[in-house]
């Protein structure tokens, strides 16, 4: 009962109103708030501050979450170390990803789960600020994200591949079928890009303002899918990651063009530098660590009439070769 406390108090904490916390936990919004005030009798102390509607947590409420996500966090541990003696790993793995990654996860969640089938992999989209936010909190284990330019003295890291930047164009013929182009005449063309808000837009207008230009971007948005259907469908240009063009369709029209100077950044796992790691934690490690993603997407033809997107002879991006 007082770990399902703790994390009807965590729930509440996340959703910040009781219907839709005790949703959330499947319970009624009296059980949730009846085992509440069970967990304040315990500890002697208000936790939330009460009114018509939630307020929020106490000062005492505040400080008593964070040891609420690490005990629940040692729980799942826990009872994942019990199901090992069973010979079986069960439970889940949350994990979040940046959103130019979000493609590639497959990546990484398909060897897991082929040597985990009991463990559910729980992948969300979200930006590099919340995911380290989320995993500081016991709220994912697992991070896919950018390396550099950020504080991860609190993380244990694993490079995975470098991000390298290209322009995707539907008619190549248009632009001369050049085998490269500089940053500057990338600017001058209609481009769709992500969201400012984003940490993969900022980049790419740091190489812009380095370049000494302002592109002239048409189309924004929140998804890399629509980066690629704009491409396609709407002869817009685009700028993006060199391996998202491994999963993507990349029909014969359309072609990759290497961005000079080149522009490129980290990307790999982190998770808390906590020690006992979670039997599910350090599985996922320990496969991902046997996963070799640069050369599965290094895919690029470097011709002198311009740089199409094709795969190597022989490789398959969607089925990397399995961890021992």
């Amino acid at each position: 009962m007082f770990i399902r406390q703790l994390e009807y108090l965590i729930t509440l904490a996340r959703e910040r109103h009781f219907a839709r916390a005790a949703e959330a936990c499947c319970v009624s919004q009296p059980a949730l708030s009846s085992a509440i005030r069970h967990l304040e009798e315990e500890l002697g102390v208000s936790l939330v501050e009460r009114g018509q509607k939630f307020v929020g947590l106490t000062d005492d409420g505040e400080r008593i979450l964070g040891w609420a996500r690490q005990t629940l966090a040692a729980w799942q541990g826990l009872k994942q170390e019990a199901a090992l003696s069973r010979d079986t790993l069960k439970g889940s793995l949350r994990i979040g990803a940046i959103p130019t990654a979000m493609p590639i996860m497959s990546l990484l969640t398909g060897p897991c789960w082929r040597a985990f089938p009991n463990v559910v992999q729980q992948v969300q989209s979200l930006s590099n600020e919340e995911i380290i936010r989320r995993i500081e909190h016991f709220e994912l284990d697992l991070g896919l994200t950018y390396l550099e330019e950020q504080n991860l003295q609190r993380f244990r890291v694993l490079p995975l591949y470098r991000e390298r930047y290209v322009l995707l164009a539907r008619d190549a013929a248009a632009l001369n079928n050049c085998a490269s182009m500089s940053w500057r005449d990338a600017a001058a063309l209609p481009l769709c890009l992500l969201t400012r808000n984003m940490q993969n837009r900022r980049i790419v207008d740091a190489a812009f303002r380095r370049a000494g230009v302002c592109p002239r971007v048409v189309v924004e948005t929140d998804s890399v899918f629509a980066l690629y259907s704009n491409v396609r469908c709407a002869e817009i240009y685009s700028i993006m990651p060199h391996s998202l063009l491994a999963l993507f369709e990349l029909r014969e029209e359309l072609t990759a063009i290497p961005l000079e100077p080149e522009l490129n950044r980290g990307i790999g796992l982190i998770s808390l530098n906590s020690e006992p790691a979670s039997p599910i934690l350090a599985a996922a490690w320990a496969i991902s660590k046997r996963i070799d993603l640069d050369s599965q997407f290094n895919f690029l033809k470097d011709t002198n009439s311009g740089s199409r997107g094709q795969l190597e002879p022989g490789l398959d991006p969607i089925a990397p070769k399995l961890p021992g």
